[in-house]
């Protein structure tokens, strides 16, 4: 009998949220899109995320363009990118994170790049210009900019939570730091280092999906 009301009662809910989806018009299965401020909103976990990623970049690149370090410099200084090593607990797009730092600090005219990731596609154009190309025409071979300096740095990340315990929902709290270093390639000496850290606490019900 128990096994029968069990069943029963696990009926009428069922036809309770049909009744709930069918007077909604099944708007809860609907496909909703639109477009995100990529400046302003919430973040929906204590996890890094893209307004993050921004917002870190950023702040490296206010930084370095505003640094002794590149006012010091009689002309911008020739850098190569590395990378950024990623530390943390889950997969992050670093090289996203090191694009955009590239991006904004070649807007400011203050720092020249060397393109690090297309060396092997910038030695086959030239070795097909010079089997193919008028002498005129062709681009004058170890003529290119050496990297004075190299970018490179770590993203970390700590997590804590809260423990075991009677409770209905539980607190989640992640601590981020990215450390960005510029290394004198001829000395070998760091020639500026810079921080950003932040921390997110979010808390997240224990039932749910």
């Amino acid at each position: 009998m128990k096994g029968l009301r069990r069943i029963a009662g696990l009926g009428a809910a069922l036809l309770m949220l049909l009744g709930a989806v069918g007077t909604s018009g099944c708007a809860a299965f609907r496909i909703r899109t639109r477009d995100t401020d990529l400046d302003e909103g919430r973040h929906l976990g204590s996890r890094y995320d893209f307004r993050d990623m921004r917002a870190i970049s950023e702040a490296v690149a206010e930084e370095m363009a505003g640094s002794a370090f590149l006012a010091r410099a009689a002309e911008p200084p020739v850098m190569m990118i590395a990378g950024v090593q990623n530390r943390t607990s889950r997969y992050v797009d670093t090289k996203n994170l090191t694009d955009r730092m590239r991006t904004l600090l070649f807007q400011t005219e203050r720092v020249r790049f060397v393109n690090e990731a297309r060396r092997e596609d910038l030695m086959r154009e030239q070795g097909y210009q010079a089997q193919h190309v008028t002498p005129e025409q062709q681009v004058q071979i170890g003529r290119q900019l050496g990297a004075q300096y190299m970018i490179t740095g770590s993203l970390t990340e700590m997590e804590d939570q809260t423990g075991r315990q009677v409770r209905v929902s539980r607190t989640r709290v992640n601590y981020y730091k990215l450390t960005v270093e510029v290394t004198d390639l001829q000395s070998g000496e760091i020639a500026w280092i810079n921080e950003q850290e932040f921390a997110r606490e979010a808390r997240l019900p224990l039932i749910g999906w």
